[in-house]
């Protein structure tokens, strides 16, 4: 069979057959992946990037997502009215790295150098929880809803099983408005969050929440 010729929009190719190697070619520069890994929970308009990764300046945007859409990871699509507004969504395939993210992100949190309590995004936050949810025997059911700069999100526990996405849920067990990182050292460095914090139920119910939650050991 003859292969078509690949191309990427990599400036510094490995000339190496291994998978990782190509991986590192499609989304291993400076960037990608966490712009990829923005788009883990939906589309997002070109401002919601910019201001999940506010290191990351407006031209240097526009080239990775120009890059990511041209390796077939995202692509783009104006929504319809009344919004119309052009969004940038994962493919099937580039949906496909959110194993990745996940082993990434585990192996990552064991370096004695690792930080939970430094500034992260929202949708990272939930990512986060997909990643190192520990559930015990017989957990209980809970929607636990979380207003995060101006935006809507939720992490839900059915029958054992864990979804978060964007939206606001009704009815919330526990709902409760902070930011990502005060919200991620509460669940993994045991940090206090602000009574003020919880509209919706109270801390004892956050807490069992957190306690589901748990960072790997780290690295000898």
């Amino acid at each position: 069979m003859k292969l078509g010729k690949i191309t990427s929009r990599s400036s510094r190719p490995y000339d190496d057959a291994c998978g990782t190697a190509h991986a590192l070619e499609l989304v291993g520069e400076r960037w990608a992946l966490l712009v990829a890994r923005e788009l883990m929970l939906g589309p997002r308009r070109f401002s919601d990037l910019r201001a999940a990764l506010p290191g990351l300046s407006a031209n240097v945007l526009t080239q990775k997502l120009a890059g990511l859409e041209d390796s077939g990871v995202i692509r783009r699509r104006r929504l319809e009215p009344p919004a119309g507004v052009q969004v940038y969504e994962l493919t099937d395939w580039g949906l496909e790295l959110e194993e990745a993210l996940k082993v990434l992100g585990r192996w990552a949190a064991r370096s004695p150098r690792h930080d939970p309590t430094l500034p992260l995004s929202a949708v990272s936050l939930m990512l986060s929880l997909r990643t190192m949810y520990a559930p015990t025997p017989g957990v209980r059911d809970m929607t636990v809803a979380f207003e995060l700069g101006g935006e809507s999100y939720f992490a839900r526990i059915e029958g054992g099983a864990l979804t978060t996405g964007r939206g606001r849920p009704d009815p919330a067990d526990v709902r409760l408005t902070s930011t990502p990182e005060a919200v991620a050292g509460a669940i993994y460095a045991d940090m206090p969050l602000a009574d003020a914090a919880f509209e919706v139920g109270d801390r004892g119910v956050f807490e069992t929440f957190a306690d589901l939650f748990s960072l790997p050991p780290k690295a000898g």
